[in-house]
C-alpha cells in the first residue's frame, strides 16, 4: 500500500525485534494516504496465533474487500500492480536488512530535520532543566543551612539537658544518701527508745521496790518513835531510871535516822545513774 513495513526500527536490531514480537505502528509519514479500513485490514492479517488470524472466507468479507468500486482495468495494469508492489517491498526489504549505506532519500531527509528539532527541543529542555536544577540547588544549599542551624541548636539544647540531668541524678543521689543516714538515725532512735523502755521498766520496779521499803522503814520508824513516846511518858510519870536513857534513845533514833537515809540516797543517786545511761 504504501511501500513501507509498520515494523520499521531505529535500527536492524530494532526492526527485527518488533517483527519476531507483533510490535508494529502505521506511521502517518509512510501510511498517510492508506485508509482507516486498509489499516484495519493489514492489522487483522498481523496477527502472530493462527487460531485468531483471519482466514480466507473472513479476509475476502472484509469491508476494504467487499467495499472497494469495481474498477475496469486493462489485463496487463492488473499484472503490473502487483508486480511493482512486490518489487518495492522487495527492494525496502533488501535495503533494511543489507550492510550497505543507505541512500539520501527525501523521507531520510525529513527524518533527519525531525531529528534536529528534536535535539533542539532537548536542549532547550536541558536548558529548563539547568535553571531547575540551579533554582534547587539554591533551595537545597538554604535547606541544609537552616538544617545545620537547628542542629547547632539541638546539640546546645541536648547539653543544656544533659547538664540538668546530670545535676538531677546528683541531686537524687544525695537524696537517697541522706534517706538512708535518716533510715539509720531513726533505727537507732528506735533501738534506743526501746532501750530506754527497758530500762524506765527496770527503774519503775526498782522505785517500787525502793517504796515499799521505805513504808516498811516508816513504819518501822513511826513504830519506834511510838515505843519511845511511851517510855518517855512512863519517864515523866516517874518511871524513868535516869538521864543516862534519854540519851540513849536519842542517840539510838539519830544512828537509825541517819542510817536509813544514807540506803535511802544511796538508791536514789544508783537509779539517777542508770537513768543517764
Amino acid at each position: 500500500l504504501s511501500g513501507a513495513s509498520p515494523f520499521l526500527g531505529e535500527t536492524k536490531q530494532e526492526t527485527l525485534a518488533n517483527i519476531t514480537a507483533v510490535n508494529f505502528d502505521f506511521d502517518e509519514e509512510f501510511f498517510s494516504n492508506t485508509s482507516d479500513l486498509a489499516k484495519d485490514f493489514i492489522q487483522k492479517l498481523l496477527v502472530k496465533d493462527t487460531r485468531k488470524r483471519l482466514t480466507i472466507q473472513e479476509a475476502l468479507s472484509h469491508p476494504w474487500i467487499t467495499l472497494k468500486e469495481e474498477t475496469k482495468v486493462p489485463e496487463n495494469k492488473k499484472v503490473e500492480n502487483p508486480q511493482l508492489k512486490t518489487k518495492r517491498l522487495r527492494e525496502y526489504t533488501i535495503k533494511c536488512h543489507s550492510s550497505m549505506p543507505p541512500n539520501n532519500t527525501y523521507i531520510n531527509c525529513e527524518r533527519f530535520a525531525r531529528v534536529v528539532e528534536d535535539v533542539a527541543r532537548t536542549e532547550r529542555g536541558c536548558g529548563a532543566l539547568v535553571a531547575s536544577h540551579d533554582s534547587l540547588q539554591e533551595d537545597i544549599d538554604t535547606l541544609v543551612s537552616i538544617y545545620n542551624e537547628k542542629e547547632a541548636w539541638y546539640k546546645e539544647e541536648n547539653e543544656s539537658v544533659r547538664h540538668k540531668l546530670s545535676q538531677l541524678r546528683y541531686e537524687c543521689r544525695k537524696i537517697e544518701a541522706l534517706k538512708r543516714h535518716l533510715q539509720d538515725e531513726i533505727q537507732a532512735v528506735d533501738t534506743s527508745v526501746t532501750g530506754m523502755a527497758g530500762k524506765y521498766t527496770d527503774l519503775q520496779g526498782h522505785y517500787e521496790s525502793l517504796r515499799q521499803e521505805l513504808a516498811e522503814e516508816l513504819k518501822w520508824i513511826q513504830d519506834l518513835m511510838s515505843s519511845f513516846q511511851l517510855e518517855n511518858e512512863t519517864c515523866v510519870n516517874g518511871n524513868c531510871d535516869s538521864v543516862f536513857n534519854k540519851d540513849i534513845n536519842e542517840s539510838l533514833m539519830e544512828l537509825l535516822n541517819r542510817s536509813r537515809c544514807e540506803e535511802f540516797l544511796a538508791g536514789l543517786n544508783l537509779g539517777v545513774a542508770k537513768s543517764h545511761q
